[in-house]
């Protein structure tokens, strides 16, 4: 019974991740469309705000692809979706110093990237033995191993919840930073924050389902075991 009722919020979150990510893609295709004022490309804005932040010896590479800009800390270099590496639109420079903002969060080694970095190797085990666990668990009905998937399971969404000030933090600087350093104006700030905050609904719809699905295996969990 448990189970059947935390299906209806599972879906509505899957509906808002959809939603989530038509809007990211669309606001992204909207403001692609208006050129910044002082004309810089993603590169530019991503090259200005490493160098204000002595972040000189980090590197940006062109990657193929849509929305595919991420920063690499192994590597330390910034990598920018072809889009946002060569146009100068207000959604490259967003986009461009977002993942700068990351950059500066290694830099200063911000606790909730420090910590999310440290996660990462047993998050990507446990992400990958979950379903296998909890998979087996229900067919043969072993609890022991629904319970282990769990725990596992249970990491993932760890890694995901610890992701969201990661992503909302990293944006902030880049506002910040942006209107500071004079890399577009005080009207061009607006279209900025919209384009952030669609992608930021994107990891915020990511979590929820992902805190669903977990609510959802414990109450699966708990009631056979009763």
């Amino acid at each position: 019974m448990y189970s059947d009722i935390m299906l209806i919020p599972i879906l509505l979150a899957f509906g808002l991740s959809l939603w989530a990510q038509f809007r990211v893609k669309g606001t992204f295709n909207k403001y692609a469309q208006v050129q910044n004022m002082y004309g810089l490309t993603g590169h530019d804005a991503a090259r200005r705000m490493l160098d204000a932040n002595g972040l000189y010896d980090i590197p940006i590479e062109p990657v193929r692809g849509a929305l595919t800009d991420h920063y690499d800390p192994i590597h330390k270099v910034v990598r920018l979706s072809e889009p946002v590496y060569y146009e100068s639109s207000i959604s490259a420079v967003s986009v461009a110093c977002h993942e700068v903002g990351h950059a500066i969060q290694h830099k200063e080694s911000y606790p909730m990237l420090v910590l999310r970095h440290r996660m990462f190797p047993l998050v990507n085990f446990a992400s990958g033995v979950a379903p296998f666990l909890l998979l087996a668990g229900f067919i043969f009905g072993a609890f022991n191993l629904i319970g282990l998937g769990i725990i596992f399971f249970s990491a993932a969404v760890l890694f995901q919840i610890v992701t969201l000030p990661v992503e909302f933090n990293a944006s902030n600087r880049a506002r910040k930073i942006m209107l500071v350093q004079g890399f577009v104006t005080n009207d061009e700030e607006r279209g900025v924050a919209k384009v952030l905050n669609a992608a930021a609904l994107t990891y915020v719809a990511a979590a929820l389902i992902s805190v669903l699905e977990l609510l959802r295996y414990i109450l699966i969990f708990t009631s056979n075991r009763d």
